[in-house]
């Protein structure tokens, strides 16, 4: 097989140009721009372009196929090139599909938790030595790569709702039609692109109709909009497993699970992550593993990155970056850390940074995120808006929208880290809630300096 790629430098299309490389293909790619670690990972694979930027002439007429990334422009000249001598385009996904067509094929959908859930089930089947390929959308500890494709008999996936490419606006999770789905929740996100709620959860309708025949959905029953949008799209030829918190335990800082019997210590916390852990065993469980297989490989399941992910700590301090950025992430995030040390001041600093976060007719959708932060602090910078092409947000605008009294409201760096410089973290936990980098911020130094500072 012989493949271009158009965009190479994205964060998981360099990761499947590598695959493919690991599995035999004869791999080209180019981007007008690759940043790390992409840069540095496609160059020890010897698959760094020679030059940077697009070149018409690597599109041959005996390419197998090209993948379009999303940084590549419906006008892009090698895209013009491919399509003038008819040769077949893909998206990410739409090319993950052609590789997985023979394989049992594993899908996580839904607007939160995807990432975490389907890290546990790539955690459990490598620790029981079971052939898998995956695609998941962070660094996984124990993991090279973040998307693998070989011979494998089953396959993993991460389904997001985003659009595949610039050329296909259908979401990601459309093309992978699953054997075995998970659905972990809707929560409106992507205004940009899903203007109304009902737009964007059409989008989950159409994902339930994509599951194959004899196939199974397993879904979140304490989420009241799935609950009603499965209700609304029963079908008969597919099975339903709803799952909600299994019984657990919290002693000593620390969370016990029990499934069917079986208990087990883990590293992670929150009813959001026992909910993620509740449907990735019962993917397990479809793939012929047993409980009694699936709660000891979880002992030391860690997370993906950036997911309730431990910087710093001392003896009455912790400090956790999080991804969360949507408010249900938000508010799931919050809950795991109050409710896993409720003696402890949470303080809690979000970074508005997507285009829905910075969108001032989005604030609304915040109200009662920020609820359990004994002190929370909002942040976003002029250049995130700048980047977005959105006007000024108005830090009043903000503070309505949270509706969390005493709500501090910051856009310039210094002043944020002044402000962290300057709390009482005695018996505390920082929580780092953010999708960018808080304007650059090196947020595993700076907690390193909070917590010496504080010991």
């Amino acid at each position: 097989m012989k493949v271009h790629f158009i965009s190479v430098g994205g964060s998981v299309m360099h990761q499947l140009a590598i695959a493919l490389h690991k599995k035999g293909y004869q791999v080209t790619g180019t981007d007008d721009e690759i940043f790390e670690p992409a840069l540095s990972n496609l160059q020890r694979e010897g698959l760094l372009p020679a030059s940077i930027g697009w070149q018409p002439a690597l599109v041959t007429k005996d390419l197998d196929a090209v993948i379009l990334g999303m940084h590549a422009k419906s006008d892009n000249p090698e895209l013009l090139r491919a399509r003038e001598l008819g040769l077949p385009i893909y998206s990410f996904p739409e090319y993950i599909y052609q590789e997985s067509k023979d394989k049992q094929r594993v899908v996580v959908g839904g607007s939160h938790g995807k990432t975490t859930t389907t890290s546990m089930i790539m955690h459990a089947l490598q620790k029981n030595h079971q052939d898998f390929d995956y695609l998941v959308g962070a660094r996984v500890e124990g993991f090279s790569q973040s998307v693998n494709i070989t011979h494998a008999p089953v396959i993993v996936c991460e389904g997001d709702e985003y659009p595949a490419s610039a050329i296909e606006r259908k979401p990601k999770f459309h093309f992978l039609y699953p054997h075995i789905a998970i659905l972990t929740g809707i929560a409106w996100d992507h205004i940009n692109v899903f203007p109304t709620f009902d737009i964007y959860l059409e989008q989950f309708r159409i994902f339930i109709s994509r599951i194959e025949k004899g196939g199974l959905l397993i879904y979140n029953e304490t989420d009241p909009e799935l609950a009603r949008l499965v209700a609304a799209t029963h079908r008969d030829d597919i099975r339903y497993q709803p799952y909600g918190v299994p019984a657990h335990r919290i002693a000593d800082g620390q969370t016990l699970v029990t499934l069917e019997g079986q208990t087990g210590a883990l590293r992670v916390f929150g009813n959001h992550n026992l909910m993620n852990l509740q449907a990735a065993y019962y993917v397990c469980k479809e793939l012929g593993m047993t409980a009694a297989a699936f709660v000891p490989a979880m002992a030391d399941f860690t997370g993906a990155a950036k997911r309730l992910e431990l910087l710093a700590q001392t003896a009455g301090m912790n400090v956790y970056r999080d991804f969360a950025h949507a408010p249900s992430k938000v508010k799931a995030t919050m809950e795991a850390v109050k409710q896993q040390y409720p003696d402890r001041k949470l303080i809690a600093v979000l970074e508005l940074h997507t285009y829905s976060s910075l969108n001032e007719a989005f604030m609304q959708e915040y109200q009662g995120a920020l609820e359990q932060a004994d002190e929370a602090l909002v942040f976003y910078s002029a250049h995130a808006l700048e980047l977005k092409r959105l006007p000024v947000l108005p830090a009043e605008k903000v503070i309505a929208g949270f509706a969390k009294p005493g709500l501090v409201v910051l856009t310039d760096r210094a002043e944020l880290e002044r402000w962290l410089r300057s709390r009482d973290y005695a018996q505390s936990n920082l929580l780092l809630m953010s999708s960018g980098n808080y304007d650059g911020m090196d947020l595993p130094a700076f907690a390193q300096e909070i917590t010496r500072a504080s010991y």
